[in-house]
């Protein structure tokens, strides 16, 4: 452990971790400043030269970029799906800024196979009490479910979202706008039916949705006039 964190403090910026602290408020982890890809690299690494389970024992969890990097070397460990869930399981409770979440969920990469599995393992955390938990599970469904298997099952569960965390808000409607671009007619359905959205959900996602070059422009102007 003492070597990796040589190299992240070798790839420390402070004026970029002082930027970066201004993307993610919420967070009060220190922050190195150091790069997404450059973490990557580091987590590829420290998968084929390190004990998987040493390492997260010995990481930082009070260091932004330790996290992320915990995250990382899960996704990208060569073990199966149970195994990665488990350290999932321990790993989410540590993510606390959008920035952590978003990055550790499309690298994950779910198989055909273990679609189902990773379903049920982030149904329970759209019920949670804490806001990066219910973001986590969104943020899945907007990765791997917004599909034609899936898309209604995803409709479902958004519209019984209850947390009134803004981040929450703002990765609903951007699951959301993801339909809406994906399945439109299911999204407008959705939308002009008798759903649970509150105003700034609801908005968000139109707001999204016209903001997507995938939207042509007469939809975008039937999307402006249902603002609530």
């Amino acid at each position: 452990m003492k070597k990796i964190r040589k190299e992240l403090q070798n790839l420390a910026d402070e004026k970029y971790g002082a930027f970066n602290q201004k993307l993610c408020p919420d967070t009060e982890k220190k922050m190195l400043g150091i790069r997404v890809p450059q973490l990557r690299k580091l987590a590829q690494k420290i998968v084929k030269e390190y004990d998987l389970q040493e390492f997260l024992k010995q990481a930082d969890d009070d260091c932004f970029e330790e996290v992320m990097l915990q995250g990382f070397v899960i996704a990208y460990s060569k073990i199966n799906m149970d195994e990665k869930l488990e350290l999932t399981k321990k790993f989410v409770p540590k993510i606390d800024s959008w920035a952590i979440c978003d990055t550790f969920c499309p690298t994950l990469k779910i198989k055909p196979n273990d679609l189902e599995k990773v379903w049920n393992f982030i149904l329970p955390y759209l019920d949670s009490k804490e806001e990066f938990e219910v973001r986590f599970a969104v943020i899945m469904m907007l990765d791997y479910y917004i599909t034609d298997e899936s898309v209604d099952q995803v409709l479902e569960k958004l519209d019984q979202i209850s947390h009134e965390g803004y981040y929450v808000k703002m990765a609903t409607a951007w699951c959301l706008a993801e339909i809406g671009i994906k399945f439109n007619e299911k999204a407008m359905a959705y939308l002009k039916g008798q759903n649970h959205l509150d105003d700034f959900t609801f908005n968000k996602a139109l707001q999204k949705m016209r903001e997507s070059y995938r939207i042509d422009s007469q939809q975008k102007e039937i999307l402006k006039k249902m603002k609530r």
